[in-house]
């Protein structure tokens, strides 16, 4: 009889629903996989090491009038624009190398979804990667106005950090982008430091290219982000045509394939 009722009891229970994880929830734990791999942790500590490295190196090198805030920001800019993309690309990477995209997948069957995850988290993380070098260049700009009075200018404005920030930003989303594209940690690492690097070097050998490199050489058309100038309508144009040859093509194509790519 007891029997009887709890069976009756269970096929009457309404079934549980089962609410799936946020955008946001989504993004935070794409964020703490960055950090919590031995690779991530280490380039972190790495990236803060050299930003900090370069600092010195202008507390002690750079003429007294160069020892400025600004200056000394700006150049934190380029290691963590060189070696955070990494992160990014790790970030897709390691759910195959690692084989965690069975439980990624399995979790979050909607792979869009976690691709969204992902993008904001680069995104996030490009953000929150200049407060150290802001942090860094408070301390050297500080230590430069105590050794020389010529020294040790506050000089900034609210258009460097924005550049920064987008500096910053659209170097991180570049790495997750490679990372979709190719979907392998060796190969999708080797291409972003190569590739980017033969552009260059082909664009300046090469005459007819020239004009070429205006328009899709990041390392060209980001320049005018360093100067306290607001972008001209011709630069923001140079800007995104770089952008879109680099970041948002490869992006796309990487998508298409993290789509349809079967999980073994």
């Amino acid at each position: 009889m007891t029997a009887t009722l709890t069976q009756s009891a269970a096929h009457s229970a309404p079934p549980r629903s089962i609410t799936r994880p946020g955008l946001a929830r989504l993004t935070g734990i794409e964020l703490r996989k960055m950090a919590d791999t031995r690779a991530g942790f280490w380039l972190l500590i790495i990236t803060a090491l050299v930003s900090v490295g370069i600092v010195v190196i202008q507390l002690f090198a750079a003429d007294p009038a160069d020892q400025t805030y600004r200056n000394m920001f700006q150049s934190t800019l380029f290691p963590t624009a060189v070696l955070l993309p990494v992160l990014g690309i790790l970030s897709v990477t390691s759910e195959w190398t690692q084989r965690t995209a069975l439980t990624t997948f399995a979790l979050t069957p909607q792979r869009q979804r976690v691709a969204a995850a992902k993008f904001f988290a680069a995104v996030v993380l490009g953000l929150v990667a200049i407060i150290p070098g802001l942090v860094m260049a408070a301390i050297g700009t500080a230590i430069a106005g105590g050794m020389d009075s010529a020294a040790g200018s506050w000089d900034f404005s609210g258009t460097i950090l924005g550049y920064a920030v987008l500096f910053s930003v659209v170097n991180v989303v570049f790495g997750l982008a490679f990372g979709m594209l190719f979907m392998n940690s060796a190969v999708a690492i080797v291409l972003y430091f190569v590739v980017p690097t033969l552009w260059s070097i082909l664009t300046n050998l090469i005459s007819g290219l020239h004009n070429v490199a205006e328009w899709l050489d990041m390392t060209t058309t980001s320049t005018p982000l360093f100067e306290d100038a607001a972008l001209s309508g011709g630069e923001w144009a140079r800007f995104a045509a770089s952008i879109a040859f680099w970041v948002v093509l490869p992006g796309a194509l990487g998508l298409a394939r993290l789509l349809k790519r079967e999980v073994s």
